[in-house]
């Protein structure tokens, strides 16, 4: 009898590669890249949690195991920062949990409402790790399109959903395409997960990131929501907290102890003491955000005036949020093809569209938030000349 190879599992087999790794080791591979791929600012956490993690002592409570939920003083500096920023009252039919960023917030979410075969709506272009996790829990992601400037079509929605859909998401301010969904929108689509008894994800993760007049809505602030509304939160754009790995999410009380059994066995608790760095954090408030949201706006209007000098070869929707731009381009290239050799001849990184659903064309996500002053005229002529020399 031939010795079986050890193999990983067929479920696993056929989820997508993770592209942020797969684009971080083409760019160590070119020394001097400046990349324009990952989601990050370029700014750090505030002073006040820098100064907070660092004075924990060698007191026991520091460092035994804290609650599964997350600490009592930050879940209540949440509550109190969903009020006043959200407008969100908590009911006792609500519950805040402390995760390990808004990605573990969602693979909670998914494996507490869904069995296997259940279906998840995701409107495509979609963040590759929700589509990613939803097949992780053998569930299938239905991908609705939106339309030419991204935005949620209703019709396309309510024709998606089956017996077997157990939510819609949504992404608003949205990754990878930049678009911020109205707020008629997002009514008429929670009311629409409410009438079918589904529930409704809204991933909320870049809420401070928003331009011009554009405004920023919470679906929990909506009256009789609490039951089929889950939404989450992040720390890592907002507070510059990225490797910190703090998240939460706001939850119907009926799903409580089922995303704390899946907290408890996949993480235990938060870490303690980035909990304890997000407390003062989170007292800073939006405001600590929104004054370094200067650069990022400058940077974005240099970036797409930019794009615009190059319309003849690409499009690119004036996205209002997050610090994204989504392009398509006129090549026959694969976006995969096209980011390799940015990187390897012109020393600029940025994600290809096939990662976010996008098959239809050459797409490119290009993020900007990472981009200091230092490097963002480098780096935006580095991309124009690099997209210009190789799509002619």
């Amino acid at each position: 009898m031939r010795n079986k190879p050890y193999t990983a599992s067929q479920r696993i087999s056929t989820i997508q590669s993770p592209i942020i790794p797969i684009v971080s080791d083409l760019i160590n591979k070119t020394p001097g890249t400046i990349s324009l791929g990952q989601g990050v600012v370029y700014f750090k956490p505030p002073q006040s949690a820098l100064k907070r993690a660092s004075q924990i002592d060698d007191s026991l409570y520091y460092h035994f195991y804290s609650t599964v939920e997350g600490l009592p003083e930050l879940r209540n500096c949440i509550s109190n920062k969903l009020k006043t920023e959200n407008q969100i009252n908590l009911s006792n039919k609500q519950n805040i949990i402390v995760t390990a960023g808004a990605n573990m917030a969602f693979i909670n979410a998914i494996m507490a409402i869904t069995d296997p075969d259940d279906e998840i709506i995701l409107l495509r272009p979609y963040y590759f790790n929700h589509e990613m996790a939803i097949n992780m829990a053998n569930c299938k992601p239905v991908i609705v399109d939106t339309d030419s400037n991204f935005q949620p079509d209703l019709n396309k929605i309510a024709k998606a959903i089956t017996t077997k859909t157990k939510a819609i998401v949504t992404v608003s301010p949205n990754n990878p395409s930049g678009a911020v969904y109205p707020e008629a929108t997002l009514k008429k689509i929670n009311q629409l997960c409410k009438e079918k008894r589904i529930y409704h994800i809204s991933d909320e993760a870049y809420e401070y990131f928003i331009y011009g007049k554009t405004r920023h809505f919470s679906v929990s602030s909506l009256p009789d929501s609490e039951e089929h509304t889950i939404s989450l939160y992040s720390l890592s754009k907002a507070y510059g907290f990225a490797s910190w790995r703090i998240g939460y999410m706001l939850i119907p009380e009926h799903l409580s102890l089922a995303v704390k059994k899946i907290q408890d066995t996949i993480l235990i608790c938060p870490a303690r003491i980035t909990q304890e760095a997000a407390i003062a954090a989170i007292k800073e408030g939006q405001n600590y955000t929104f004054s370094h949201l200067k650069q990022i706006k400058t940077v974005r209007e240099e970036l797409y005036t930019a794009l615009q000098s190059i319309n003849n070869i690409g499009t690119t929707a004036d996205s209002t949020g997050a610090f994204y731009f989504f392009v398509k381009l006129n090549t026959e290239l694969t976006g995969m093809q096209l980011v390799e050799r940015l990187i390897k001849k012109h020393k600029i990184a940025v994600i290809p569209g096939e990662t976010f659903g996008m098959n239809d064309g050459c797409y490119i996500r290009i993020a900007y938030g990472a981009l200091d002053k230092k490097t963002s005229e480098t780096g935006i002529q580095r991309l124009i000349n690099g997209l210009t020399d190789i799509i002619r």
